[in-house]
This record gives structure tokens, sequence and C-alpha cells, in this order.
């Protein structure tokens, strides 16, 4: 379990999390949503240690985030950011990054490492692609590839930040449906969503964020009995009459 005490992070003076206390399970898979710039972003880079808090406590399984090493951090927790740049490799080197927290001197890939990165490939659709150059790829087949890095890891948990970023809606649909396996397979999963059906689809808990401090947190069903979404987004979310799928529904 991640445990969040009492939070405040930010840039410099600016404090974007103020006194924000929750937490994620394994075995779920939770969805962050709310408007630009409300925290959503920085509260994942505060649980993994690029931003620091500037209060409170973090606690991973119980030992607290300020205690542990990078190193630790990474094998408890795969981190994909947004707005990644393409480095000069193939797509297997970058998967194999995935696998860097677990080497020791001579850094050197074994067996292990590389049939998990090759399963993740897999996972992700894109085991023909193993030797190619990222560049060559659209955007959508890098950003899996991406996302192959972080299953590669293979933490507990993993914290996405916009995940579904560039790809088409049948690898959006499909990518959401292994983070909804991988939940129930046991792992922690924490997505910033900007597409509130798909979100609302697929997760077990929603998260809204306003203005830095936690507006709601529930399960989806709960969610949409309240006003919340609406008085957030100036928009409204309704289940479709079979029970499947939630779609907008504008003022």
């Amino acid at each position: 379990m991640i445990e969040l005490k009492n939070i405040c992070a930010g840039y410099e003076k600016n404090i974007v999390i103020k006194g924000l206390s929750t937490i994620f399970e394994k075995g779920k898979l939770i969805s962050i949503i709310g408007v630009n710039g409300c925290g959503k972003s920085t509260l994942l880079k505060t649980i993994v240690g690029i931003i620091p808090s500037s209060s409170g406590e973090i606690l991973i399984d119980g030992e607290c985030l300020g205690n542990m090493t990078r190193t630790e951090v990474a094998r408890k927790i795969a981190y994909l950011a947004q707005g990644k740049n393409t480095p000069d490799m193939t797509v297997e080197q970058l998967v194999l990054h995935g696998r860097f927290p677990y080497l020791n001197y001579p850094r050197r890939y074994s067996e292990k490492d590389r049939e998990l990165a090759f399963s993740a490939m897999k996972k992700v659709g894109l085991a023909e692609c193993v030797g190619k150059p990222l560049h060559t790829l659209s955007g959508g087949m890098r950003q899996n590839a991406y996302i192959a890095m972080a299953l590669a890891q293979d933490t507990s948990y993993i914290l996405l930040d916009e995940p579904t970023t560039y790809l088409d809606i049948s690898h959006q649909l499909k990518l959401m449906k292994t983070l909804k396996e991988l939940a129930e397979s046991g792992k922690g999963i924490i997505a910033v969503m900007h597409d509130l059906p798909m979100a609302f689809d697929f997760s077990s808990e929603i998260l809204l964020i306003n203005n830095g401090s936690i507006s709601m947190r529930s399960t989806p069903e709960e969610v949409c009995k309240f006003p919340v979404i609406e008085t957030v987004f100036g928009i409204s979310l309704r289940r479709s009459q079979d029970g499947k799928n939630y779609y907008y529904q504008w003022r």
C-alpha cells in the first residue's frame, strides 16, 4: 500500500498539493482526474520522489519514501511520465531499461530480464518490432514501447501520466483492458486520465482532485451520483442503458 499523510508539494513557492491524505492499494486501478493544473501530475511525481514534499509523509509498503534509495523505489514503483523524448535506440533496448533497477555490476541482462522485456512487448503488440529504431515508429507505437518498459520493470505499483496519449481508440481500449487485468492480478495501478468515460469504464475507483486537494474518491458508480463532476468540469457523465459504458452529457 502507498500511504500519503498530509502531503504538501509544489514548485519553489507555488504549493500545488495541499495537505493531501489518501492511500493507494494493490489490486486496484485508480484513475486520477481533474482540470489542467489541479495537481494530478505533481501528485505522481511526489509519490516517486521526483518532487520532494514540503511537509507530510509518504509510506511505500510501510517504508518511508525519504529513507529509500532511488533503486529501492524503482523496484517498487514504475513511473511513466508524459512528454517523453525519443532516444536513439531500438524498441528492445528501451524496454530493457525497465530492468535497470535489478542489474548488478557488470550491468548485463539475464535471460529473465530478456524474457520479461519480450513478454511486455508482446502484451502491448510490439513483438514484431523488437529490433526497430524508436524514431521509425508512429507516436502511438512509441507510447506502447514506453508502456512496455514500465511493464518490464515488474513492480508492485505502476504510475502512468496520461497513458492513452497518442493512441488510437482501439489501442486505448486495449491498454485500459491490460491495466485493469494487471490490477486484478494484484498490482496497484494509478493513472492520470483526461478521458473521463474511459476512466469511468475501466477504473476500480476515481480520485477527483480540485485545487490541489481531493474533492471526492469513490467507485465510478458512486461518483456519478453526485454533482461534483458537473461542478468541476462543466459537463455530466451518464451511464448507458445497458450499464456497460459512460458518456458525456453537456449542460
